[in-house]
Parts: C-alpha cells; sequence; structure tokens
C-alpha cells in the first residue's frame, strides 16, 4: 500500500501470477470517529484460450440455400471480437445478403456461386491479452441447378416465432433478426403498442440489428421483426423485460446533531425486483454491532432520539439486488457548539432602489442555531411579507427602497449560547439618461452633435463612454466627447452608424443610442439622398427540399438608385436571432431561387443598397423548415498523432452549423494497424473533435478514417488517412563514429546510422555533441562548452568548423526524432594540428634616447602551437614619408623585450613585430617611435639664425593621451607633433560599448578639453585626433567617472546657515565674472594665458612671413613681444620662483606641470603623477578655479 494514501498497488511486472491476486477486495478507513467502507473491487486475470479441435466437414451448398458458417469461439475473459477473413487475411465483405451475426456465425440468406472458397477463417481478437486465435478454415461449395427456385423469408436467428431478452437499466439492447430467402429478404423492426424511442434507436449490420441506448423499464414489451421479399414475410416477436440493479432515491446523508436532538438516516433505492435494505454500523452489520439506546432501524430508515456524543458514528447503507449493490457511507457527528456568525461586522451592502438586498448573515452552530433579524439599534424583529428569511441566514428585501437604508442585526441563539453581528445597507437613486441621443440624418462635411444628460445619486460617480456600432469610437481628433454630448467634426461617409452613450457607476449601468445617417449634398434643396427604405412583403414559393423561391417589394429608393439586394437567413432551429448572408442580387431583381440545406428552420430578409448606404432589415419572411438527412460530408483534416509512446491521438475538424443535416450529429471513429491482418476497430463518439486511443505500440501507422452520422443515418464512406502512434525517445545510439582532421580548424566526423526500427518515431536527423578539452599548448583546462552541430535527414557525416589548432577535443553523436534525443555514443577523441599564432598581444616602445630604443611585448593570446620565435621587421621613416630599408631580426620565444641600439636620433621608425610556430607566421602588430633630438640641434632649433631655412615638421602624431576625472566630467590632455594649426576633435564612448563613437572639436590649436555630462560610475574609452588627416588618430585610453555622492539623512538644503552661505558664495562670484568680464574688455590676459605665453614649445612659435624666424605668441590683442627669460628650461617644467603668475595662486597650493612640448596639461585638474600608457586615473577632483579658467 502507498504511503500516506489508502491505495493499493499490485505489481506483476517482475513476478507473480495474476491469478495469485483474483478475488474481491474492500478498504476500511478507520479513526476514533468511526469506520467507512468502500465498495468490493473484484480482480479478474484476463484469459485468451485456444481453439478446440474439431473435424470440419466441408460445406456442398445448392445454389440459393441459406448457410450458417459457425464459429463457436473459445470462451474468454473479457469476451473476444469476432471477424471473418480469407487466407490473404482480407476481410470478408458483408452485405444485406452474407452478414455476421452477434454470436459471430456467418448467415447467407442464399447462396451464390461466388461464394466458393475453401478459406472461410474465423478470428477471435481478445484485446486485453493482445492475441488473436484462429479457427480452421471452412471449405463451401456451391453446386448451380436450373432454374434456381425462389423462396419467401424464414428466420435463421432466432428460431420460432417468439423470444424473450432481458437487458439491465442503462445498457445498450440489441435486439437480432437475420433471415434466409431468395431474393434477399429486407429487415424491418416495430415495437407493438408504441413507438421506438427516438434519438435512442440504431440500426446495424444492414437493418438486422435493433440497438437502443441507455433503455429503462419504459422500454420493456414487445419488439418484432418483419423479414419480407416479393413472395411474402415472416416475423418474430421479442419480448423484453427491463430489470435493473439498484439505483438511489435517496441516498443517506451525513448528520449532525447536539446532544439530545433527533434525527433520521434516510437510504431509498429502487431497482427490478426492488433491492433489499442492510444498515452496518463502523463496518459491522447492525445486528451485531455495539448498541446504541438512541438508535432504532425501522427498514430503510434508522431513527436517532435523544443521541450522546458517544452516538457518533459511521453507518452503511447496503441496497442490493440480484443484479447489483449500492454501498454509501454516512457519519453522524454529535456535536455541542454554540453559536458563531462568520459574516464579517459591519459589512456595508449598497443596492440601487427598487431592486433587491441580500444581507449575508453566515453561521454555525449545534444544535442548529436560531436566526432573527432587527433593524436599528433597538429595532423589533423583522417580519412581514416585504422580507424573505433564508434557511442559510440570509436576509433578502425584494424590493429595498431610500428609507430601507440603515443598520440590521442579525441574531443567532441556541441552548449554549447567543451572537450577534451588524451590517449597513445603503440604498442609491438609479442612474438615469434624461435626455437620449436622437436619430440624427446629417449631409457630409457637416457637423452633429448627440446628447445625452444624465442624472445620478450624489455618491456615485459616474463615467460616460461613448460607442460607435458597440466598438470604441474610432482615433479621430474629430470626435469631441462633452460632458453630456458627442460633437463630430467635418462628417464622412464613414461616420455612418449607431452611436451609444454608456453611462456606469459601480452599482448600475444605463445605455441608450441613436442613428446616424450620412447623405451627401443635394445638388439643389429640393432633392434629397438617403439610404433606401426596406423592401417589404417578402413571399416564399416552390418549396422543395433543397429549393426555394424568395420574392419581394422594393421601398422607396429616395433618390439613388438600388443597386443591388442582400439576401440573409436566419436558423431558428441552431442559432435563433443570428442573420447570416445568402446571396446578393442586382438591384433590378426583385425574385431569388435559393438553395437550402436539410434540417434548418429558414427565415429570410431582404436588404436594399443604393450609394448612400444600406436600408434596415426587411420584416422577416415566414419560417420554412427543410426536412432532415443524412449527413452529406464527413469531418475534415483528419489526423492521428500520439502524444505519448503508447496512445494515438485522433483529431478532425467538426462539421459546422447546419452540416450536421439532422439531428443527433456524432462521429464514428475508426482505427486499425497498417499492414497488419487487422479488423477496423470503431467507436461512435459525441458531437466532439478527439479521440485519444490507449494502449497502442510504440510508433507504428495506422489507418484513420472519421465519419458523420446523425439519427437519420451515415454520410458517405469516409476516405483513409495515414496516423501513427506516439514516438518514444531513441533506444540505440550511433556506431562506428570516426573521425577525420583536415587541417587545424576543421574536422569530418563519420558514423554508421542507427537501425529505423530503433528509432522509434520520425528520424529527424543526428546531433554532434563536441568540446574543448584542453589546449595542447597551455596545458591548462577551462569551463567545458559543449557545441551541437545538428545534421538533418539520415545523413551519415558532417563537417565540424571552427576549431582550435592545437587543441584536444571530445565528441559524441546522438540520434533525433520527434520526441527528443537518444542515447550518446562513446566520447570519441581527437587533436587538432599546430596553427599560425594570433598577434602578439601588445608592443610597447618606451625609453627612447638618442640612439636606441626599448621594445616590449606580450605573447600571443591565441599560440595555436608551440612558439619557435618573434620576427621584428623596421624601417626608418624620413620627413617626406618616405620609407628606408627593412632591417629584421629573429628574437628567441622566450624572450619578451628587446633595446635597439645604434639607432639614428632624431628619427622616426616603423615597427613590424609577429609570432612564429613551426606551421608559419601570424599577424603581426605595428607600431611607431622617435628617437629624441641631440641637444644642441634641440638649441639650434630654440635660437634660429636670421634667414635660415624653415625646420621641416615631423611626422604628424598625438600622443600621451592623459585624462583626469572627476564624477560628471574629465579633463582630456594630449602631445601634439606634427604641422601647425592642426584642428583637434575628441572622441569617446562607453568602455566596451558597440555604440558609435561621440565626436566634441575642440576650439583652436588647444591640446586639452573638458568631456562633460558623464554619468558617475562609469568606465569610457576615449582617443584624440586630428581634423582633415583621415585615419590619424591616438591610440585610446579608458578612465573612469568617481562613484555618484552619497545623499546625506539630513537635508541641508533646508538649514539656515547653508541658505546664508550659498547667497554670500553667489554675490562673490557675481563680482568675480563682473571683474573678469571688464579685465577681458581691457585685454589683460590671464594666468594660464600667461603662462602659454611665457612657455610656449618653440616647435608650434608662428614664423614670421618675411625672415623665416620665429615670431611672439601674443593675445589678438596685445603684441608686446616675448619678455626675456621666458624660454622652457631643458627639463621642460617650471618651477615656482620662476614666474609670480605660478598655479598655486589659483590651484590652492598644487604644483603645475607642463608637457614635453611645454604645453600646459594641469589646467582642469589637480596633481597627477606621470603614469605608464595603460595607466590608471587621477582619483583627485579639478580645481574649481581652473575650472573656471575654462570658461574664459
Amino acid at each position: 500500500m502507498k504511503p500516506n494514501s489508502g491505495t493499493l498497488v499490485i505489481n506483476i511486472m517482475n513476478g507473480g501470477k495474476a491469478e495469485a491476486y483474483e478475488g474481491v477486495y474492500q478498504c476500511t478507513a478507520r479513526n476514533e470517529r468511526g469506520a467507512a467502507i468502500s465498495n468490493n473491487i473484484v480482480i479478474r486475470p484476463s484469459r485468451s484460450p485456444l481453439w478446440t479441435k474439431e473435424k470440419l466437414e466441408p460445406n456442398q451448398v445448392r445454389e440459393g440455400d441459406s448457410l450458417v458458417l459457425h464459429c463457436r469461439p473459445p470462451v474468454g475473459l473479457p469476451p473476444p471480437i469476432i471477424f471473418w477473413m480469407d487466407n490473404a487475411f482480407q476481410r470478408l465483405p458483408q452485405s444485406e445478403r452474407v452478414s455476421q451475426g452477434l454470436n459471430g456465425d456467418l448467415y447467407f440468406s442464399n447462396v451464390q456461386p461466388e461464394d466458393t472458397r475453401e478459406d472461410y477463417i474465423c478470428y477471435a481478437r481478445f484485446n486485453h491479452t493482445q492475441t488473436i486465435q484462429q479457427k480452421q478454415p471452412i471449405s463451401v461449395k456451391v453446386f448451380s441447378t436450373k432454374p434456381v427456385t425462389e423462396r419467401q423469408p424464414i428466420l435463421l436467428t432466432p428460431t420460432g416465432s417468439t423470444s424473450t431478452k432481458v437487458e439491465l437499466r442503462g445498457n445498450v439492447l440489441l435486439l437480432e433478426c437475420i433471415a434466409a430467402g431468395l431474393p434477399t429478404p429486407v429487415i424491418h423492426w416495430i415495437k407493438e403498442g408504441g413507438e421506438l424511442p427516438a434519438n435512442r434507436t440504431f440500426f446495424e449490420n444492414f437493418k438486422k440489428t435493433l440497438k437502443i441506448i441507455d433503455v429503462s423499464e419504459a422500454d420493456s414489451g414487445n419488439y418484432k421483426c418483419i423479414a419480407r421479399n416479393i413472395l411474402g414475410s415472416a416475423h418474430h416477436v421479442i419480448s423484453v423485460t427491463v430489470k435493473a440493479a439498484p439505483y438511489w432515491i435517496t441516498a443517506p446523508r451525513n448528520l449532525v446533531l447536539s446532544p439530545g436532538e433527533d434525527g433520521t438516516l434516510i437510504c431509498r433505492a429502487n431497482g427490478n425486483p426492488k433491492p433489499n435494505i442492510s444498515w452496518l454500523a463502523n463496518g459491522v452489520p447492525i445486528a451485531i454491532a455495539p448498541e446504541d439506546p438512541s438508535r432504532k432501524v425501522d427498514g430503510d430508515t434508522i431513527i436517532f432520539s435523544h443521541v450522546q456524543e458517544r452516538s457518533s458514528a459511521v453507518y452503511q447503507c447496503n441496497a442490493s439486488n440480484e443484479y447489483g449493490y449500492l454501498l454509501a457511507n454516512a457519519f453522524v457527528n454529535v456535536l455541542a457548539e454554540p453559536p458563531r456568525i462568520l459574516t464579517p461586522a459591519n459589512k456595508l451592502y449598497q443596492v440601487i432602489s427598487d431592486s433587491p438586498a441580500l444581507l449575508d448573515c453566515a453561521y454555525f452552530g449545534s444544535p442548529k442555531p436560531e436566526i432573527e433579524w432587527f433593524k436599528g439599534v433597538k429595532g423589533s424583529i423583522l417580519r412581514g411579507s416585504e422580507y424573505v428569511f433564508h434557511d442559510n441566514g440570509t436576509l433578502e428585501i425584494p424590493v429595498a427602497q431610500k428609507d430601507s437604508t440603515g443598520t440590521y442585526t442579525c441574531v443567532a441563539r441556541n441552548e449554549l449560547g447567543k451572537v450577534q453581528n451588524e451590517v449597513q445597507l445603503e440604498v442609491k437613486d438609479p442612474t438615469m439618461i434624461i435626455k437620449q441621443p436622437e436619430y440624427k440624418v446629417i449631409q457630409r462635411y457637416g457637423q452633429v452633435s448627440f446628447e445625452c444628460i444624465i442624472k445620478h445619486d450624489s455618491t456615485l460617480l459616474p463615467t460616460v463612454i461613448w460607442l460607435k456600432d458597440n466598438d470604441e469610437l474610432p482615433d479621430d481628433e474629430r470626435f469631441l466627447v462633452g460632458k453630456d454630448n458627442l460633437t463630430i467634426m467635418n462628417v464622412t461617409d464613414k461616420d455612418d452608424g449607431t452611436y451609444t452613450c454608456i453611462v456606469n457607476t459601480t452599482l448600475d449601468s444605463v445605455s441608450a443610442s441613436a442613428v446616424l445617417t450620412v447623405v451627401a449634398a443635394p445638388p439643389t434643396p429640393a432633392i434629397i439622398y438617403a439610404r433606401p427604405n426596406p423592401p417589404f412583403d417578402l413571399e416564399l414559393t416552390g418549396q422543395l427540399e433543397r429549393s426555394v423561391e424568395l420574392s419581394w417589394i422594393p421601398g422607396d429608393e429616395n433618390n439613388s438608385p438600388i443597386t443591388n439586394f442582400v439576401i440573409e437567413y436566419e436558423d431558428g432551429l441552431h442559432e435563433p436571432g443570428v442573420w447570416h448572408y445568402q446571396t446578393e442580387v442586382p438591384g433590378t431583381q426583385t425574385t431569388v431561387q435559393l438553395k437550402l440545406s436539410p434540417y434548418v428552420n429558414y427565415s429570410f430578409r431582404v436588404i436594399a443598397v443604393n450609394e448612400i448606404g444600406r436600408s434596415q432589415p426587411s420584416e422577416p419572411s415566414e419560417q420554412y423548415l427543410t426536412k432532415s438527412a443524412n449527413p452529406d460530408e464527413n469531418p475534415s483534416n483528419v489526423q492521428g498523432i500520439g502524444s505519448e509512446p503508447d496512445n494515438l491521438v485522433i483529431t478532425w475538424e467538426s462539421l459546422k452549423g447546419f452540416q450536421s443535416n439532422g439531428p443527433g450529429l456524432q462521429y464514428k471513429v475508426s482505427w486499425r494497424q497498417k499492414d497488419v491482418d487487422d479488423e477496423w476497430t470503431s467507436v461512435i463518439v459525441a458531437n466532439v473533435s478527439k479521440y485519444i486511443v490507449s494502449g497502442t505500440p510504440t510508433f507504428v501507422p495506422y489507418e484513420i478514417k472519421v465519419q458523420a452520422l446523425n439519427d437519420l443515418g451515415y454520410a458517405p464512406e469516409p476516405s483513409e488517412v495515414i496516423g501513427h502512434s506516439g514516438e518514444d525517445l531513441p533506444m540505440v545510439a550511433p556506431g562506428n563514429v570516426q573521425v577525420h582532421v583536415i587541417n587545424s580548424t576543421l574536422a569530418k566526423v563519420h558514423w554508421d546510422p542507427v537501425p529505423l526500427k530503433t528509432v522509434r518515431g520520425h528520424l529527424q536527423g543526428y546531433k554532434v555533441y563536441y568540446w574543448k578539452v584542453q589546449s595542447l599548448s597551455r596545458r591548462s583546462r577551462r569551463h567545458v562548452e559543449k557545441k551541437i552541430l545538428t545534421f538533418r535527414g539520415n545523413k551519415t557525416f558532417g563537417m565540424l568548423p571552427g576549431l582550435e589548432p592545437y587543441s584536444s577535443y571530445k565528441l559524441n553523436v546522438r540520434v533525433v526524432n520527434g520526441k527528443g534525443e537518444g542515447p550518446a555514443s562513446p566520447d570519441k577523441v581527437f587533436k587538432t594540428p599546430e596553427g599560425v599564432p594570433s598577434s602578439p598581444s601588445f608592443l610597447k616602445i618606451t625609453n627612447p634616447t638618442l640612439d636606441s630604443l626599448t621594445l616590449e611585448w606580450g605573447s600571443p593570446t591565441h599560440p595555436n602551437g608551440v612558439l619557435t620565435s618573434y620576427i621584428l621587421k623596421f624601417q626608418p621613416i624620413n620627413n617626406t614619408h618616405e620609407l628606408g630599408p627593412l632591417v629584421e631580426i629573429r628574437i628567441p620565444a622566450n624572450e619578451s623585450s628587446l633595446i635597439l641600439k645604434n639607432l639614428n636620433y632624431s628619427t622616426r621608425y616603423k615597427f613590424y613585430f609577429n609570432a612564429q610556430t613551426s606551421v608559419g607566421s601570424g599577424n603581426q602588430i605595428t607600431e611607431e617611435a622617435v628617437t629624441i633630438m641631440d641637444e644642441g640641434k634641440m638649441a639650434g632649433i630654440l635660437r634660429p639664425a636670421v634667414g635660415a631655412g624653415k625646420v621641416q615638421p615631423l611626422y604628424p602624431r598625438i600622443r600621451n593621451v592623459t585624462t583626469a576625472a572627476a564624477e560628471t566630467y574629465a579633463n582630456i590632455s594630449w602631445e601634439y607633433e606634427g604641422p601647425d594649426h592642426a584642428n583637434f576633435y575628441v572622441e569617446y564612448g562607453v568602455a566596451g560599448s558597440k555604440e558609435d563613437w561621440k565626436k566634441e572639436i575642440v576650439n583652436g590649436s588647444r591640446s586639452f578639453f573638458v568631456l562633460k555630462g558623464l554619468t558617475p560610475g562609469t568606465a569610457y574609452k576615449v582617443r584624440v585626433g586630428a581634423e582633415g588627416l583621415s585615419g590619424f588618430r591616438s591610440s585610446e585610453d579608458v578612465f573612469e567617472t568617481g562613484p555618484a555622492m552619497a545623499s546625506r539623512q539630513v537635508d541641508i538644503a533646508t538649514q539656515g546657515w547653508f541658505i546664508g552661505l550659498m547667497c554670500a558664495v553667489a554675490l562673490l562670484i557675481l563680482i568675480l565674472l563682473i571683474v573678469c568680464f571688464i579685465r577681458r574688455n581691457k585685454g589683460g590676459k590671464y594666468p594660464v594665458k600667461e603662462k602659454e605665453d611665457a612657455h610656449a614649445d618653440p616647435e608650434i612659435q608662428p614664423m614670421k612671413e618675411d625672415d623665416g624666424t620665429f615670431g611672439e605668441y601674443s593675445d589678438a590683442e596685445d603684441h608686446k613681444p616675448l619678455k626675456k627669460g621666458s624660454r622652457t628650461p631643458s627639463d621642460r617644467t617650471v618651477k615656482k620662483e620662476d614666474s609670480d603668475d605660478s598655479l598655486v595662486d589659483y590651484g590652492e597650493g598644487v604644483n603645475g606641470q607642463f608637457n614635453e612640448d611645454g604645453s600646459f596639461i594641469g589646467q582642469y585638474s589637480g596633481k597627477k603623477e606621470k603614469e605608464p600608457a595603460e595607466g590608471n586615473e587621477s582619483s583627485e577632483a579639478p580645481s574649481p578655479v581652473n575650472a573656471m579658467n575654462s570658461f574664459v
């Protein structure tokens, strides 16, 4: 037995015989209050015995005589299904002349020469054991005699003139008559003294079998079958008696009693014969159960008098006769509980005046409490016809009025106590539309307004909604919704329709509608165009089963000719009140022949149409009910697809509406396994669209057909479709998996296909799972990321692209069907050969001297093998950007830096650097660098002689991009080498983002810029470029803005001292701005400007046009010569004592710095140490004064 359950599991899958568990089982549930028992459960093993051996003599029959071939199948449990086939496993055709009886015998009303054969074989199929037994073939030989004598009918079964049949209530009654005769007799059925029951009677086996479903006692009586041909008739009367197993009239119900109360348990059942009633207490017959003085048994009733708490028990009532029994449990619970009211206190009920009000008073108690209602605090008990008191305690006021408002008190009392509860009732005035919208006719492009004035209870908030043709108003600014009206401006034809005003409150809703008709503007005031009037005087003539003629008289066309008439129909039998489109005819035609369908109660109406629109529908015609008929068509889109491995789900599209052609629409669903000698299995189901066949083998083909039928018969024979039972996961894995490595990144995998019978479903293809185990060069494992390639169909090979060179891989192959994947093949290991490496991860050139440079590099991210060496190539670049001779150096693979010596001073070099494996060279990385100038040469540049030639600029370059970031802005500075007067721009974006770079233009030739509006705590990438030089920009730098300042607990903005301080600061800033403005207008220099004048880089000083000497850098309004001693020292730094205008005066004591070219880079940030190219950002905030100077 399952844990925590009453379910008993009997499992013989692992051994044991079913016969050992045969018997009657019953479940008992017991606790301290009593015991309940279940119905008897009978377990019997299924049996499929073999056919007894018998000697079958050949049947020699004269043409025209009758013949019966006996089947006599072995008795099985459950009984077998009988069918006749030949040696080729083909079903023997059956007809009115040859048919199979209910007992399995094959009856020939008269034999014909074509009936001669030696392979009449009877089969018995035992469904439960899934076995089929075969009888020995029977031989029939028909010999002819001339002439063939015709004979009147005689009954082959049943024999004699009368017989009896007993059937149980609710079962299916099957009566059979099979007759012999020549010509073949036709069978008719009647019930003597009555009619065959409608909707429950069916004829099968060419009307030889009468089938009545769900029989009752009223179906008892004499049923006569009549066999008739041209020579006469024969009949047989079957006396049918309908017996009944017990069925409930009144089943016992649970009782809740309080000590000292009386009660009864009633158990009443009926049946034929009348059932015997017996009682049990806690599963024991009441005669031998412990005595209870409060209990008395009186036939089908137990009477309890003055019960005590010990009287609680579970009683069972058993009603039985020879055809079955009923068992019911009823719990008698003796309980003493004071009253409790379950409805929440002071619950508010709101209703509209003149509507019913229901006030709840849910209660519990034992004995059952008495409920009384009061109104008001000191009101009297409510009585009278104006109140309805329900058994569950609810008070109903059928017609609530305004004076019904107030407090209502519910009192529940029994002998153990009393409790009360108050609820509130508010009665509101109803919502009314006192001025409704009215029908309007408006010309195109005019204006129309509908009014909807309402009156409502002052405590309710109404909402007004306007609809057009029961849908939302168009989203058009021409529709203006006011407080109590709807106005439509510039009316067009599409505004034609019905407009509805709906008023909703929380308690009620009212609505009113009006029609808007849009007409064309008349050419003259005298002519009015409108929709046509509806047709009238509809008449039906020439009524036939499938057609009728409809005629009508057109209404006034209202100055716009009728273009056509639309005919609609209503089916009063299936869809009353719903009108469907039937057809339409030209406006000159007033009669039409209409095609009809069977079993439809037709009504017709006609609508006239002109250019203005459609008329109102005509009055409906008289009704015309067509006769019922067999269905003309079968369901469409029949499919059979299994949802589980052991089922077949048959689906179809049901017939719609009147396609049934008659009452009692059902479907005959038939199926059989394809390519197997099996008969059709059929079930008749209600008007549904799905049937599930359980217990099917996994993924086998089935022939399926679905046929419609109604009370009059079947539709034409349906076509067969092929479906499959449910799929299951594949059973085996592909074998003989082989891998052929083509190159370092590509491999080809082969496998043997799995047998199709092991796929157990539709073969969809194969999946190859492969993953990298480790890199052979690094010997380091990493997280295994499996990759999957799917190869559709029955392929046996596939290519694996995108492999990493010099790596170890594993793979396996799995077959895939519609259910999923099968087991994996054993893992196959393969290795990829070496490939060429990727480019070195970086190349940095540092420590430039007069004749040397230091190179540092990182190994390739993907070596793709064993590195053998590095190849360095370099060549000088002259002032005309021409390349010099190329020098190549091979460097051992274990090196990571190199010092190049014996280089030319002040020369730019271009370097090409790549790594090598035994396979070849990888991609190269390039970089450029310049050796520094000789100091003597630099002095010559700083002090040029008069008339000396111009210095040729170096190849343009932007380097040493540095950043100083704050919370929402950053200062970007850089060094520039190249032609004068370059226009710079700064590009930036969020680091790691694929969004386009944002671009900011730098005013003038400054080498610094402030990026504003940045997001706090965000990493940014930045680079600097020069306009006019395509592709010429610096390398990227990355910086991160400071985190956002956390807000304090106290809002200092509301403190008085803070407000005063801010006012003082604002006043000082205003004074400072005024002073700065005055100095600016006077042409004075600012400290930062003076610094730039005093320490300008000689390489970027402007040249005089007349003599080629360096001019002095000055303000546009100040042309004073450069002061002596203002040149930059050789170390390119500015000392505090060199100038009275140092940054200390403006930056709160922070020493300023200059770059190598003498430009000032510390104007917008605090002190920052010199860092490597990929260095960290400064965490100091910029100087407020410097930040202010950036705006001047």
